[in-house]
């Protein structure tokens, strides 16, 4: 069973959601040639802390880190380690923040330097989808209509979606009801309604058959074939007036 969000609950939800996305902003800021992800952990662990959060990824089911940091093929949950960013690298990041009760959930992907330009194009395409699928987050419209939009915009745009990793229902559990693929068939599963929240995150490939593979850290997961990914990610709220991005800075 999906749940449904109060108002109460969900300006809790928001309020949470500008911390994090300003708290990326922070990381993405960091991220250039000679950083090492386990810096950027740190630093992810220090502004959760300044804004008096808990991060929501620390030990759950052993995961060892505040933050996912995911480069170049690996897809997500890449565990923080030594190695240095180099010019031309893609990183993920994703990070969870909770407060008052309630968990949000964020990621993006960026360039370390100046990177090619296809692998440019990866990610804005990897954005784009998130976009075309939050659109289509209306009450109303099935998850099947959501799922089925992202990935014929991936496909449209000559990528590969992964699809053996979805999105997730969120609130006072990190990972609720439903799980949302990033391809699917219209009209198809639950119908979206007022109150519903969820984190929707397509992620692609590069090229190649989207088949993944588990990291050697043990918790990321990566391209079965070394194709590069992107991945992106928004805790958005359903209401009667659309939906509602709630990791988003103004």
């Amino acid at each position: 069973m999906i749940p449904i969000k109060t108002d109460s609950e969900i300006k809790i939800m928001r309020e949470n959601g500008k911390i994090l996305a300003h708290i990326m902003e922070e990381l993405k800021n960091k991220v250039e040639p000679g950083i090492t992800t386990k810096d950027l952990d740190r630093l992810a662990q220090s502004l959760v802390l300044k804004y008096e959060g808990i991060p929501s990824f620390k030990d759950y089911e052993g995961f060892p880190a505040t933050l996912c940091t995911s480069i170049n093929d690996q897809i997500v949950h890449g565990v923080p380690s030594d190695r240095v960013l180099k010019q031309g690298d893609i990183l993920s990041l994703d990070l969870g923040f909770f407060k008052n009760g309630f968990h949000s959930d964020m990621a993006i992907t960026v360039g370390v330097g100046e990177i090619d330009f296809e692998v440019n194009r990866l990610i804005k395409a990897t954005k784009k989808a998130l976009k075309r699928g939050i659109k289509k987050s209306k009450v109303g419209n099935t998850f099947g209509d959501v799922s089925n939009t992202i990935g014929r915009f991936v496909e449209d745009s000559g990528f590969i979606v992964i699809r053996d990793l979805c999105g997730h229902g969120i609130g006072r559990k990190l990972h609720e009801e439903p799980q949302i693929l990033n391809h699917g068939k219209r009209h198809k599963g639950e119908e979206i309604k007022a109150g519903m929240v969820f984190c929707l995150e397509p992620m692609l490939a590069m090229k190649g058959e989207g088949k993944i593979k588990k990291s050697d850290d043990g918790f990321g997961f990566e391209t079965d074939d070394n194709c590069l990914s992107a991945h992106f990610e928004h805790t958005i709220a359903v209401t009667e007036k659309g939906p509602e991005v709630l990791t988003f800075l103004e």
